[in-house]
């Protein structure tokens, strides 16, 4: 594969350019990004910072990827920004690298799509499979897991988990963690179900669909305080999913949770 070069694009020194690279017109690239073979930049994108991008990732105009984080804590230091492999990342994305507070990476995994004018805060971590829909942000120091969707115009407040196969109404403003697979809506983020045909698309199987579906009830209507449910349901089940929502609420993020309506 040969790598190809717009003569209006700008590449500064000490970038490294890997082969079958495209960049469009007009594209900025500093000094300390890499970029993967297979990574097309289509026109007018800056990508600065000490970014990398893994291979056959796609950036559509006027994205700005590797910005400094809009943090008034942050004083010049040099911090990360990883972007994985075969990535859709659309027209007016921003993508800020870390701060050392945060622990100095930004970090974003594989196949994920990031739909006009989504936003990737500093210090997050975002899974493998996200799709964030247009103009959704993630505020710094949030933690998305895999396979989430986040809808349009969607908030989601600093330091907050989305834990994994979980979807985001649009218009949601999320202030507290989002257990797998809850579906959140209401502009306030209520949680309000789950994310069944999330489930049945990935291929969990009925048996563990059935149980997700009890375990929701009991964690909504049973007795005691939101976290002792969960202590009674890892007790109870034997379902790997059930097991894997029990561990989340059992985490200790620093953040209350959303409960069931």
């Amino acid at each position: 594969m040969s790598t190809t070069i717009h003569p209006m694009a700008f590449v500064e020194d000490g970038a490294q350019i890997a082969d079958g690279v495209t960049i469009g017109p007009f594209c900025t690239v500093g000094a300390k990004v890499s970029l993967a073979a297979g990574v097309e930049l289509k026109s007018h994108v800056v990508v600065t910072g000490k970014t990398t991008i893994g291979e056959d990732t796609v950036i559509f105009p006027f994205a700005v990827i590797g910005e400094i984080p809009q943090d008034l804590k942050f004083d010049g230091e040099e911090t990360l920004l990883e972007i994985g492999a075969r990535n859709r990342i659309r027209e007016g994305v921003t993508m800020n690298t870390g701060t050392t507070g945060g622990g100095g990476l930004t970090k974003v995994g594989d196949d994920c799509l990031f739909m006009t004018g989504a936003h990737v805060g500093h210090d997050a971590i975002v899974g493998n499979g996200v799709i964030m829909a247009n103009q959704s942000a993630l505020a710094g120091h949030c933690i998305i897991e895999d396979k989430v969707i986040i809808g349009g115009l969607a908030g989601i407040h600093q330091f907050v988990r989305i834990g994994r196969g979980a979807i985001i109404g649009a218009v949601t403003m999320v202030t507290n963690d989002v257990i797998p697979y809850g579906l959140v809506q209401a502009p306030r983020g209520e949680l309000d179900g789950l994310n069944y045909v999330g489930m049945k698309r990935a291929g969990v199987p009925r048996p563990d669909i059935t149980a997700m579906r009890a375990a929701y009830q009991m964690l909504r209507q049973g007795d005691g305080a939101f976290q002792d449910r969960a202590r009674r349901l890892s007790e109870e089940t034997d379902s790997d999913y059930v097991r894997e929502v029990v561990e989340f609420i059992l985490g200790d993020s620093g953040r209350s949770y959303l409960t069931p309506r």
